[in-house]
């Protein structure tokens, strides 16, 4: 897959600052978000070619946010990669079963993450 577009949802400025600064640095736009809600918000209006989508926020969290979008028909098509320090195999299952097409663990390497994007 090859994504023009990527929402990135996370609360951690640094993290949110890194990731984006990853996408520029390969040519990608970028919106962003930091809330689970904000996320379903943007997907609607900006249609992103991809979401990258963090787990552990405040409000919605990144699985509740991952499974809205995955069962909106206006956002069921864009794929979600979640990234995400929990690591644990139930964590990726559950990420996997609410939709998501891939899920990274932080911490992420530029390399690993563009890699993974274009393999989708």
């Amino acid at each position: 897959m090859e994504a023009q577009k990527v929402l990135v949802v996370d609360d951690s400025p640094t993290d949110l600052h890194v990731i984006t600064g990853y996408l520029t640095n390969n040519g990608y736009k970028t919106v962003s978000a930091t809330t689970g809600e904000e996320a379903l918000l943007k997907a609607n209006a900006d249609k992103p070619d991809l979401i990258l989508m963090d787990v552990v926020m405040p409000g919605m969290n990144g699985y509740e946010a991952t499974r809205a979008l995955h069962r909106n028909p206006d956002t069921a098509s864009i794929p979600i990669m979640i990234i995400s320090s929990k690591g644990q195999d139930t964590d990726k299952i559950w990420g996997m079963r609410q939709g998501a097409k891939d899920y990274l663990v932080k911490p992420i390497t530029e390399r690993a993450l563009i890699d993974r994007i274009k393999a989708l």
